[in-house]
């Protein structure tokens, strides 16, 4: 082979190796698509998972666990009246037994209803007992905590009927808090492993993908997807949660940046006017804060809104703060509703001049992100969540967070 043959192979062979260099040091993030909302747009290596995921770590940190644990020590108000009412309620018994179950069935409505709620509300258990079990350092707690978890990783397999979707949501937002509680904190869990096995097995491909029914339901499930994707330490899960929350978000909660109509999910296959609107209960009129869900009625609103807060506390935990993407969508939202659940004359374009129900117990953890935190005035907010002190539990998926939450600078 001649002289100049060899440098030009070697030439070659260098320039290959340094393109083949660039490709695979590339942070992973660089192939992700930018999020479908303009104004949200971040840089690419945001949306990479952490390197090194935090414990506990899903809604709640130990630094929030200590300071609560500090004021409930103190006696100071509202902590120490959010604590009584957690410890006297059914879900923090130590006489609590499991009601496991092989199959789940969850039709529409409750109906049917084999476990549904029997698992929500042990899966809420095990979250209060874990939470009681680090506010007074007593084992029994955590001891109960980890009976409700065994039983329901020795047994349960699947989800089943038109409401798995969202069932496995809501339990599997509750899990993780508990797991990561008890994992991090607690001296012993031989069966933690099964637990995750659970998770990954049962939990996780039910919530992964998302949902196109109305958004509490994909919200929550994302909200799932990502606890339990902190509990795993599973990147590839986390990451494709954010990028479903990405999406979803400015799918639910509209402002007036977004134009004449709101924004759409990808995949929604919501491709015109009509059937936008008819994806938002009959809502022609758009304002900051609407809800995709407002029309229908405030409660399953509620849902939404406290799903978005839980991921995007869940997610400033992990050192990836979502909190100043959604603030706009979030703070409006809060203040939107709150403005008419506190009696405020709601105007015909608003659904007709009528709305129904109630946010429920879920204002807390937003408001302290958005407000204490972040420096945005929320009159309207302020007002309900204080008037709702303390916040009890929904018996879904929240639950005792101005125990956890209220006036929380960690």
């Amino acid at each position: 082979m001649r002289t100049g043959s060899i440098g030009r192979g070697l030439g070659l062979a260098t320039a290959l190796a340094a393109l083949l260099a660039a490709v695979f040091m590339a942070p992973a993030s660089a192939n992700r698509a930018a999020p479908a909302d303009g104004p949200q747009a971040v840089k690419a290596d945001t949306a990479a998972a952490p390197a090194s995921f935090t414990h506990p770590g899903v809604l709640v940190s130990r630094p929030q666990l200590d300071f609560v644990r500090g004021k409930v020590q103190a006696g100071a108000q509202p902590w120490k009246s959010a604590y009584d009412q957690m410890l006297a309620s059914k879900y923090a018994s130590l006489t609590r037994t499991a009601k496991p179950r092989a199959i789940v069935e969850c039709g529409s409505y409750s109906n049917p209803n084999y476990g549904c709620t029997d698992e929500r509300e042990d899966a809420i258990a095990a979250y209060t007992l874990a939470l009681a079990w680090y506010i007074t350092q007593d084992s029994r707690y955590a001891q109960k905590s980890i009976e409700i978890m065994d039983a329901w990783s020795a047994v349960i397999q699947d989800h089943t009927n038109s409401n798995a979707p969202l069932q496995t949501g809501w339990a599997g937002s509750s899990w993780p808090r508990a797991a990561e509680i008890i994992k991090y904190t607690y001296s012993s869990w031989p069966n933690s492993g099964r637990f995750a096995t659970m998770l990954r097995n049962v939990y996780l491909p039910k919530v992964i993908n998302g949902s196109n029914s109305n958004g509490n339901w994909e919200l929550s499930m994302t909200e799932a997807a990502i606890g339990i994707a902190v509990f795993l330490e599973d990147r590839t899960a986390y990451d494709k949660a954010v990028t479903k929350f990405r999406g979803r978000v400015p799918a639910y909660i509209y402002i007036a940046a977004d134009g004449a109509l709101p924004k759409t999910a990808p995949g929604s296959g919501l491709d015109t006017r009509d059937k936008i609107i008819g994806y938002w209960q009959g809502q022609s009129t758009f304002m900051d804060g609407l809800s995709q869900e407002t029309c229908r009625d405030l409660t399953h609103t509620g849902y939404g809104i406290s799903a978005i807060s839980h991921i995007a506390e869940t997610s400033r935990i992990q050192g990836q703060d979502l909190y100043p993407e959604i603030a706009e969508r979030l703070r409006h939202a809060l203040g939107l509703h709150a403005k008419y659940q506190l009696g405020a004359a709601v105007p015909s374009t608003l659904c007709g001049g009528t709305l129904k129900d109630n946010l429920g117990p879920i204002t807390e953890v937003g408001f302290n992100a958005l407000h204490n935190r972040m420096g945005i005035a929320m009159t309207n907010t302020q007002t309900l969540t204080e008037q709702q002190r303390p916040a009890g539990s929904n018996n879904l998926f929240v639950a005792w967070e101005t125990l956890t939450h209220a006036n929380n600078p960690n």
